[in-house]
């Protein structure tokens, strides 16, 4: 693809790249030339997309109806990564991307990645097509079967709402509908399918278009006022309360009223890893490092705890079967979300059924600012001491190699280190078995959390879409992924180059799928057959994949680190790469285990 006159390959301005010449001052004249003016209405600054012909009518109009501009055009080089760069997008915003996919071919690509989004609560909007519903005007075999009968089907079971419009006033409808539902708590992908036809038909009549403010997503519904005179009676009351921090949004002033909240009531405060940054995880109340999963002294403390606040924890019925069961756990119990929504009956993402002696449904945000305003009311000043008894707090804090092969806690101490360094670094996401207290969370920019369906190869693509988000905040985005993620997704890098995005890639390398080997360990352990044989079928070898060439070929500076003693040192220098506008993959050798 050419760049921008006067500029030399890989250097373009970023509000240069793609614009399109000689538009003049374009007619709205065709259906999709409508359809795209509706989605700019709706501010959506940027559209993922792999190039489809099912939607090139659409794909015009955003080029030579709209200047590539709001939305600009994101090109990728597969539909799962276009929809992983919008959930990584959504994860610091908080607000949808537009992606296009083509056809039922594109979509079925991008099914990992929408459930992923799905499982995740992230919004965005994604825009479909299908060949022409009459079938009188398809083209032979190529419209044949790039045509569904229900494309919607495909992702109906992970997707907030589908729709599939028919003229020009019910598209514009459903472009707000997607919108409102996509954004509205808990929030999560909303699919529309585009019949071809319908795109590349003239417009018919004038078009008249809603005005988009008028059809804004409503505000969280306000927590009950008994609901919240209840709950500040028990915390008021209570000995030993515990906050479990889970699901919230990336406002400073959200994440502000939790510590407000916790410093308050003197409550411990737990996070884990599947989340964005909720706490901050050196705070004096976050007695214990984030997890994925809990330790015997989370469940210590959460049997200890006389009131447990759960923030749309997410899966809290696993901790308490993990405590023991409902007995178990705590004199009051109380679950606030509204994540009871979008259970249904396809996935079972909602997790175990927990127990709670008051459910409150509204957003934990909103429920957190409406308990403040209640605890003042009654005089709660803070701070509380603590009420728990804790033992066992830290873990093991040894020091890493000095040089030579290094373990991946090895690895995540030095990293803990460079990060403790500077105040700029966004962690987007990390590898299984990280330590959590590795992590240091100190706001809300801090943290993305996992994947959320644990679909493999999703790192890459969203790493993109958080770069994307933070460009010229000063903020360091940095993802720490394993090599198998890597190397399923690495092709999302390219987007990143295309688009001058700069972004730090960290790969934790043990040239193992290695989750597996210690499945393949646990099942020969049971029955009883050789341990020494979990490795096969599982390594990465014969030959080793490249990771820094491969990433050279999308326009990345591939490092390869091998010894612990040169990690920090690429660390710093990949830094400043990064700040100054550069695009960096070091490849960490670390030996196979987990460090958590």
């Amino acid at each position: 693809m050419a760049s921008p006159k006067g500029a030399a390959p890989g250097t373009a301005r970023f509000d240069d790249i793609d614009r399109p010449a000689d538009i003049g001052n374009p007619r709205m004249e065709w259906n999709s030339d409508a359809i795209a003016e509706m989605v700019r209405r709706l501010d959506l600054k940027y559209i993922a997309l792999v190039p489809g012909a099912s939607y090139r009518g659409f794909h015009d109009s955003v080029v030579n109806f709209l200047g590539n501009t709001n939305p600009q055009m994101l090109v990728c080089l597969h539909e799962e990564h276009a929809v992983a760069i919008a959930h990584g997008y959504a994860k610091v915003t908080d607000a949808p991307m537009a992606v296009a996919l083509h056809t039922n071919v594109g979509l079925m690509h991008a099914c990992m990645a929408v459930f992923n989004a799905w499982c995740d609560r992230k919004p965005m909007i994604v825009f479909g097509a299908n060949g022409p519903q009459d079938a009188d005007k398809r083209r032979p075999w190529i419209e044949w079967i790039h045509t569904s009968a229900d494309q919607g089907a495909i992702v109906r079971d992970y997707t907030k709402w589908d729709d599939s419009p028919r003229s020009v006033p019910a598209a514009l409808e459903s472009i707000l509908r997607a919108n409102q539902i996509t954004r509205t708590a808990p929030m999560g992908p909303t699919y529309i399918c585009l019949d071809e036809e319908l795109q590349e038909a003239k417009i018919g009549k004038e078009v008249a278009f809603p005005d988009a403010a008028r059809y804004r997503p409503a505000n969280p519904a306000a927590p009950g006022a008994d609901d919240v005179r209840q709950v500040a009676d028990w915390l008021f009351a209570a000995e030993r309360p515990m906050i479990m921090a889970g699901r919230g949004l990336r406002d400073p002033a959200v994440f502000d009223n939790r510590v407000k909240l916790a410093e308050a009531l003197g409550a411990l405060v737990v996070t884990d890893l599947h989340n964005s940054a909720a706490f901050p995880s050196e705070h004096p109340l976050h007695v214990f490092e984030p997890r994925f999963h809990p330790r015997d002294q989370h469940l210590d403390a959460f049997r200890q705890a006389d009131v447990i606040l759960s923030l749309d924890w997410m899966d809290l019925g696993g901790w308490v079967r993990r405590a023991g069961g409902p007995d178990k756990v705590a004199s009051k119990v109380v679950h606030v979300s509204v994540d009871q929504y979008v259970h249904r009956g396809w996935s079972m993402d909602y997790h175990i059924l927990p127990v709670a002696d008051l459910r409150v449904l509204t957003t934990p945000d909103a429920f957190v600012a409406a308990l403040l305003e209640e605890l003042a009311r009654r005089g709660a000043t803070g701070p509380r001491p603590l009420g728990l008894r804790i033992e066992n707090r830290n873990p093991d804090k040894t020091e890493p190699v000095p040089r030579g092969a290094m373990g991946l806690r090895d690895m995540a101490l030095i990293w803990r280190a460079f990060r403790d360094s500077r105040d700029d670094v966004s962690l987007i996401s990390m590898p299984l078995g990280w330590p959590g207290d590795c992590v240091g969370i100190d706001g809300p920019l801090d943290f993305f959390g996992s994947n959320g369906g644990a679909g493999i190869g999703a790192g890459p693509g969203i790493a993109v879409g958080a770069a994307l988000a933070l460009k010229g905040t000063g903020r360091l985005p940095v993802a720490l992924v394993g090599d198998g993620d890597f190397v399923m997704g690495s092709n999302a890098l390219w987007t990143a180059a295309h688009m001058d995005i700069p972004l730090l890639v960290v790969v934790a390398n043990n040239q193992a799928y290695f989750n597996d080997v210690v499945h393949q360990d646990q099942v020969a352990v049971k029955r009883g057959r050789p341990r020494e044989n979990k490795w096969i079928g599982q390594f990465m070898t014969h030959p080793a994949v490249d990771l820094g060439h491969l990433a050279a070929a999308y326009g990345f500076d591939g490092r390869r680190v091998e010894d612990a003693s040169e990690l920090r040192a690429a660390l710093d220098a990949a830094a400043e790469d990064v700040k100054g506008g550069g695009r960096v993959l070091l490849d960490v050798a670390v030996t196979p285990g987990y460090a958590d």
